[in-house]
């Protein structure tokens, strides 16, 4: 996508963006567009080009924003939630009900939309019922559910790693930390695509999920268990149903659409750079290292963290609206000349998973989940081979993510795997 100049302003005007109030020649780029899915990369280039390390945006149609591209005014955004807070409820009133977007960032009463001692309430909660997860025996649970997966395909020597293996998998490992019965999960998940395309069945997915949950919550409050639902509803926090349900709603969010992101986007650095053996047979590197670079390469989560100024603030010489999101790209950021060039092989300064009083406190299980589920895969199939050139891959249009919409594969048959699992997979 190329930004057209405006022969009228400079490039790179003293005050961008005009005032406060308006982005002076009145251009926004469209972050939700096929094109913009097809070339995210090169519109971020020509963003900064145009407009220098934050860019005036469209979320959805009629719903601007201003997109951090520059890392260190990333970082230094993030860690100041005085002047950029996470609470959106005043911008919530400016966009239509039926908004796509409304979906994805409309206030819910959970960590990420707080500041102060409501965040650290939230938080703590939510980080102890991560914390007790057993990662030890995560790691055996991803096992004992990739391989009942992988056993639905590898006798016919092709699949489409997306629908076939990353999802369901994410879906499945999600479903058994959080303690919700497959038929519960089933409505949770395709709510929460609906939600992540940000497109016009967002808010009825959004609805669907919330449905699903309130009954996960009513039969945990009844009869509680070991899993991070029963213990959120344990919590001395003392969640109403609301509460609790906006917690099982950031779990699932930052769960099955980032992790499936990362495993597909990480499959197909593997299966084409020639570092990792172009057939994974004699690559040097090993899956943690193709997760790193993916993790700043092309992120799971390419826009996202959220924040609404309450007044107009001048930013690296860029006017930022008041009440507006604010979002990091992260994508562009960890492209940023000013740090870019480094190796990226082992190194976790990237923004992936935020940073600041609003990190993700689930990163270790997210790396956990994605690293297994890959090398189960890779073990499982040899001679594995991407179906089509990677130039044809289709990506999901949307403001935040960054998704293949297909991962299709070939490898010689193979015999089903022996599983001893006592896990129930889904459908």
């Amino acid at each position: 996508m190329t930004i057209p100049p405006n022969p009228m302003v400079p490039d790179r005007c003293p005050a961008g963006h005009g005032t406060p109030y308006d982005t002076g020649d009145g251009h926004r780029v469209s972050l939700y567009s096929p094109e913009f899915a097809a070339d995210p990369h090169g519109t971020y280039r020509s963003m900064r080009q145009r407009f220098g390390p934050l860019a005036p945006v469209e979320l959805a149609a009629g719903v601007p924003a201003t997109l951090v591209l520059g890392y260190r005014t990333a970082v230094n955004i993030l860690h100041d939630p005085e002047r950029f807070p996470a609470d959106p409820r005043k911008w919530e009133r400016t966009i239509p009900q039926d908004s796509p977007v409304r979906a994805m960032l409309g206030w819910q009463p959970a960590a990420r939309f707080h500041d102060g001692s409501a965040h650290d309430r939230y938080r703590e909660a939510s980080s102890y019922a991560i914390a007790e997860i057993d990662l030890h025996g995560l790691q055996d649970l991803v096992e004992a559910l990739a391989i009942p997966r992988i056993n639905t395909f590898c006798g016919r020597g092709s699949a489409d790693l997306a629908a076939d293996y990353a999802f369901p998998l994410v879906f499945d490992v999600l479903n058994h930390m959080i303690g919700c019965s497959p038929e519960i999960g089933n409505e949770v998940a395709a709510g929460m695509a609906a939600r992540f395309d940000s497109g016009p069945d967002a808010a009825a997915g959004m609805a669907r999920a919330s449905a699903a949950l309130i009954e996960l919550i009513r039969h945990k409050r009844a009869a509680p268990g070991d899993d991070v639902t029963s213990r959120l509803a344990l919590h001395h926090a003392h969640f109403t149903d609301r509460e609790l349900l906006a917690q099982l709603l950031s779990f699932y969010g930052a769960g099955i659409e980032p992790i499936r992101n990362l495993m597909t986007n990480t499959l197909l650095l593997m299966l084409t750079d020639g570092r990792f053996g172009g057939g994974l047979l004699s690559g040097s590197l090993m899956t943690r290292d193709a997760l790193d670079e993916v993790l700043f390469a092309d992120p799971p989560m390419a826009n996202f963290c959220a924040t609404y100024p309450r007044q107009p603030i001048m930013v690296d010489q860029t006017w930022v609206p008041a009440e507006q999101p604010v979002l990091i790209g992260i994508a562009a950021c960890h492209r940023d000349p000013d740090i870019a060039g480094g190796e990226l092989t082992g190194n976790r300064s990237h923004l992936a998973f935020g940073a600041g009083p609003h990190v993700c406190p689930a990163k270790d299980v997210a790396y956990l989940v994605a690293q297994h589920a890959i090398d189960q895969l890779l073990d499982a199939l040899s001679g594995i081979r991407l179906a089509v050139p990677a130039e044809q891959l289709g990506w999901r249009p949307g403001p935040f993510h960054r998704a293949l919409q297909r991962l299709p594969v070939t490898f010689p048959k193979t015999a089903p795997l022996n599983t001893s699992s006592n896990f129930p997979v889904t459908a």
